[in-house]
């Protein structure tokens, strides 16, 4: 992932962020929608906040789309990967039920295992 040239700062504000990534804050903004692993915070008085992460990500995202190799839907997945960003495959709610009521047999056994050691000492 390209790196910024940045100081040893904790946050960045969206015109700074703009400055350094050559991306205006618009395209910026719009990136925020369209991956949702880019989240700036927001300070006290509401101005949004980015981290070197974020940074680094725009970064990657541009690098991507400017060499017009991928789409934006083709960023998203590569950046997912690079940095291990996958969602979780959805589980059926029947199997899901299914291994909930599995694990609350097993922790009544042991609890009555443990209260049968109990009553023993």
């Amino acid at each position: 992932m390209a790196k910024a040239k940045t100081t040893a700062k904790l946050f960045y504000q969206i015109e700074e962020v703009s400055r350094l990534t050559k991306v205006d804050a618009a395209t910026i903004e719009y990136w925020e929608t369209e991956f949702p692993f880019l989240q700036p915070g927001f300070t006290g008085t509401g101005r949004k906040i980015f981290r070197s992460r974020d940074i680094d990500i725009i970064l990657r995202i541009k690098e991507l789309i400017d060499g017009k190799s991928v789409t934006l839907a083709g960023a998203k997945r590569r950046i997912e990967d690079e940095l291990g960003l996958r969602p979780a495959v959805a589980i059926h709610p029947d199997k899901l039920r299914k291994t909930l009521l599995q694990v609350r047999e097993e922790l009544q056994e042991i609890a009555s295992g443990l209260a049968g050691l109990s009553k023993k000492s």
